[in-house]
């Protein structure tokens, strides 16, 4: 039996805040509900970063806030390159997709197939479907005792990926796979090494040239920390202190990102990530549905801040491999949100409606009632 354990479902599943008014057909549009409330939580530096609203591939809204980088006064623009935390894990879960469709991958494979020197609990037990749906029992590398002062000794792409590896080695799952749900960014980590080890390239050399080369997206990649600190196309992190004051952390951070999290990109590239996705240009259309469909029902989101609106129902969610799927007023919506205490990213796809909107920002507490009101006006726009 499937049970579920705590976890975070990320941005996508959270529920709907309170919103005064009635919706209007141009609460989306420029000057609108959404436009006047983004603007307003920016004036009050809640929010620092760009949003951008598309309609069946039609540009309705695109604003950016905020200053990419503080100490240059640098503002965020439509080029801005932004940390996508989690969102990452769709590239993943897409460069995943296409070497299955090539045959090189099975779903139903071990990660012993794949990868040496895990325990017998992981080689043998753990799969492909279960390290893409979270379901694997294996936790969160972040969590390893000692972890970022690990993390600080690596200066390259591959001792990343082999020091994350060999924490996740250590680390027995918390359950049997395939029996509960918990959110794993170790899982994620290991899809990483078996895309590399199943392409006969670098994680970091697929994803480029078989995920962002194929849908095209010219502002996205996986940056060095030198080239993040060197490069002022790339927002700076910011974390709020106590006093209130917001200090840049980029220096803490680690080397490059992982299967797992921080990849960069624009607003303007993820749209045309999923215009690509859900078009079929970077998958079979077999294998495009098998990617966004849901897999197992996830736990109900915590309440949103204020309450639901009256009559709202709560969103059914279920994960799929890579993206959430939220099933909300008959409607639904597919995507991934990530968070850390540097940034907060979201991006959602309707594709009953035609909408998508992509909100990615510098800040680590700031689109929340952002992408709650995006996707109450969406939905009230049927």
């Amino acid at each position: 039996m499937l049970t579920l354990l705590g976890g975070t479902t990320a941005a996508l599943a959270t529920g709907l805040p309170s919103y005064g008014g009635r919706p209007r057909a141009d609460d989306l549009e420029p000057g609108g509900a959404f436009d006047r409330f983004v603007a307003a939580q920016a004036a009050s530096d809640a929010f620092s970063g760009t949003v951008v609203l598309t309609h069946h591939g039609r540009p309705v809204l695109a604003r950016s806030y905020g200053l990419a980088d503080k100490r240059r006064s640098v503002p965020n623009g439509p080029n801005t390159r932004f940390a996508l935390a989690s969102v990452t894990k769709l590239f993943t879960a897409v460069a995943v997709a296409r070497l299955a469709q090539q045959g090189k991958v099975s779903y139903n494979a071990t990660v012993g197939e794949f990868l040496s020197g895990f325990p017998a609990a992981i080689a043998g037990k753990v799969r492909v479907h279960q390290l893409l749906t979270h379901s694997s029992g294996i936790g969160d590398f972040f969590q390893s005792p000692g972890f970022w002062e690990k993390a600080a000794t690596w200066t390259s792409r591959e001792a990343v990926m082999d020091g994350i590896t060999d924490l996740v080695r250590q680390s027995p799952p918390g359950f049997e796979p395939g029996t509960s749900w918990s959110y794993s960014n170790s899982g994620y980590h290991l899809l990483g090494e078996i895309i590399a080890q199943a392409s006969g390239q670098s994680y970091y050399d697929f994803v480029r040239d078989q995920v962002f080369g194929q849908a095209r997206l010219t502002g996205t990649g996986f940056f060095t920390k030198p080239q993040r600190l060197a490069d002022a196309r790339i927002a700076r992190p910011y974390v709020l202190q106590p006093s209130g004051e917001r200090i840049d952390v980029a220096q803490d951070l680690m080397f490059i990102g992982t299967p797992s999290g921080d990849a960069f990109s624009t607003c303007a590239d993820l749209d045309r990530f999923l215009t690509a996705l859900f078009k079929a240009k970077l998958l079979e259309p077999a294998f495009t549905q098998l990617t966004v469909s849901g897999k197992l029902p996830l736990p109900p989101p915590p309440p949103a801040p204020g309450g639901p609106p009256p009559g709202a129902k709560p969103p059914i969610t279920f994960q799929a491999y890579g993206p959430l799927v939220s099933l909300v007023d008959g409607y639904s919506a597919i995507g991934h949100g990530g968070g850390s205490p540097s940034a907060s990213t979201s991006v959602e796809h309707y594709p009953d409606l035609g909408w998508t909107a992509v909100i990615l920002s510098n800040y680590g507490d700031a689109i929340r009632p952002v992408v709650s009101l995006a996707r109450r006006l969406i939905l009230a726009s049927a």
